[in-house]
């Protein structure tokens, strides 16, 4: 098996709260590996979100350690996290979070210029049009995100997240915005291009019919990872039960 892109070894998280320790995050341990998407579920509180800050290097864990793409992130300071997160790590959130006053092309090329992969330089020449085509956006290149339906936004999203290879993409209730129909598709589509592109991803969601397009599933519950599903017949079952 190739190296892990993602590598979570004890990973513990303690908050204080009114001078008592919460412990957010209680020795976590996983991997992701590379073409692998992975769902990640379990109610409100359960520490989806603290977890998925320390993995995209925004919030230093209390013990334990993060590896992504073999780099260790507490041997980095925080210029070095900086260009790790710019660098190898995508991100997609409910809210999109697209810069309003720019097209879709133009909010897909953002991530490039900010690796020095920009217009006419080498390999990021014609990959944003691709991308987006890709995901069937050809026709609304020059959109602006006003312009688009949810569904669409989020699709420029997941082009956005994706166009520089990162090693790692974190998803963050992507479709919690979006009907059910749509939500399908922009899951199915998000699964394939992890599956296509070598990298991992894991998406976090409330809504465990999602899940039936995740190669595995970790359930969280009181800061653990209490179950993991990771069998195709898993899986499935624990979509239909959610249906």
């Amino acid at each position: 098996m190739k190296k892990a892109v993602l590598e979570v070894r004890d990973l513990v998280k303690i908050f204080t709260v009114d001078g008592a320790p919460i412990r957010a995050v209680d020795h976590v341990s996983f991997q992701v590996h590379p073409g692998e998407f992975v769902g990640l579920v379990g109610p409100s509180g359960s520490g989806k979100t603290t977890l998925l800050s320390i993995l995209a290097a925004l919030l230093m864990p209390t013990a334990g350690e993060v590896l992504i793409d073999g780099h260790m992130l507490s041997k980095m300071d925080e210029r070095e996290r900086v260009r790790l997160r710019r660098a190898r790590i995508g991100f997609t959130f409910q809210s999109n979070n697209l810069i309003p006053f720019l097209t879709a092309q133009e909010n897909v090329e953002v991530m490039l210029r900010l690796n020095g992969m920009g217009r006419g330089r080498g390999r990021g020449r014609g990959r944003p049009t691709a991308l987006l085509s890709r995901l069937g956006l050809g026709d609304h290149l020059h959109f602006l995100p006003g312009q688009m339906s949810g569904g669409q936004q989020q699709r420029v999203a997941i082009a956005r997240a994706l166009i520089h290879n990162p090693a790692l993409v974190l998803a963050d209730e992507p479709t919690a915005a979006l009907d059910t129909e749509r939500a399908f598709q922009v899951v199915e589509t998000f699964a394939a291009l992890i599956h296509e592109s070598g990298g991992g991803g894991i998406m976090v969601t409330h809504d465990l019919r999602m899940c039936r397009h995740v190669d595995r599933v970790l359930q969280m519950r009181d800061g653990r990872i209490v179950t993991e599903y990771a069998t195709k017949k898993e899986i499935a079952a624990l979509a239909r039960a959610a249906a």
